[in-house]
């Protein structure tokens, strides 16, 4: 792909955002996921065989994917090369979700400011796993600039990597093996086994991705503030939190804004009505307001350019 092509896409990105009229690649492939998962389970019912269909489906899918991203577009260039590229760029575009994270973002910001808390709930629902119907303000804060941190690692930064490195199919491929992970790779009893090598090989994939996106959102906090000490601060919280989190990768960036912005992130969280104590990330003491959920944004925002501007110098470098 080149320099003009990731270009586009991420103007078309920024632009167009993800309207849900538009049939979306990821919603197809969430489809899918949901269809393997109900045909599997008539069929492996011990740990050992929902292992094997497991780790075939988190291997078999991205390949899939891939293959059918690259047939695609192979396809459209013989028609003729500008189809090709239309096609390349589009299903590029496809992979960047740094406008619809804005959006829904921004949503929780505005319903919170409006006094909504039952909206904000609702909102910040669309974007997080865990429960929100009972949760405070701070907690719909927290929620949300937890989910802003991690989205902005494998919403943004990893596709834009993933599309230099290997063009749209593999940007593809590797939005399959995120859409695995968050769909089966959880750890209760329904995804325990079948979904563990969808959650090793999404943690593999992100690795580099999400300690790239740390680094920048380090750099982006004194850009955003003008204050320097922050991105000391960013640094600090990152180096000493970063491995805190039972994610090998979330928790870089999570520790990288708390820092950034001089707050404390993790805590307790429900899931299906039951608790699970998570690590308590960054300094802060004061309780978290929809004030912060602005300064998230523009740290992301920010955040977001420099991993554009890295990954188009890199690709005009190489």
């Amino acid at each position: 792909m080149t320099v003009g092509d990731l270009l586009l896409a991420a103007t078309l990105d920024v632009a167009l955002g993800d309207p849900r009229w538009f049939p979306h690649p990821v919603r197809g492939m969430g489809r899918l996921i949901s269809w393997c998962d109900e045909r599997v389970r008539p069929i492996c019912r011990s740990t050992g065989s929902l292992r094997i269909a497991g780790a075939c489906l988190a291997t078999g899918f991205p390949v899939l994917v891939y293959a059918l991203g690259a047939i695609a577009i192979d396809r459209a260039g013989a028609v003729s090369t500008v189809l090709g590229n239309v096609v390349s760029v589009g299903l590029a575009y496809t992979t960047l979700a740094g406008r619809d994270l804005f959006d829904h973002v921004s949503a929780v910001s505005c319903k919170l400011t409006d006094g909504n808390l039952v909206g904000a709930r609702h909102a910040v629902s669309l974007i997080v796993g865990r429960d929100t119907a009972t949760l405070s303000e701070p907690e719909v804060v927290r929620a949300t600039i937890e989910s802003i941190a991690e989205s902005t690692a494998d919403g943004v930064v990893a596709p834009l990597i993933y599309l230099a490195i290997g063009g749209a199919p593999l940007a593809l491929a590797y939005k399959a093996i995120n859409t695995l992970d968050s769909m089966i790779g959880h750890r209760d009893t329904r995804y325990i086994d079948f979904g563990w090598a969808s959650a090793r090989l999404d943690d593999l994939a992100n690795w580099i991705p999400a300690r790239l996106s740390a680094g920048l959102i380090v750099v982006a906090a004194g850009l955003a503030t003008g204050q320097w000490s922050r991105t000391k601060m960013s640094w600090q919280i990152l180096r000493r939190d970063g491995r805190k989190h039972s994610s090998p990768n979330s928790g870089r960036s999570e520790a990288a804004m708390a820092g950034a912005l001089g707050i404390q992130l993790g805590g307790v969280n429900f899931y299906d009505g039951l608790p699970h104590e998570g690590a308590k990330i960054g300094d802060g003491t004061t309780s978290l307001t929809p004030d912060d959920i602005d300064r998230a944004i523009r740290i992301t925002v920010i955040t977001c350019g420099l991993g554009l501007l890295l990954v188009v110098v890199s690709s005009w470098v190489a």
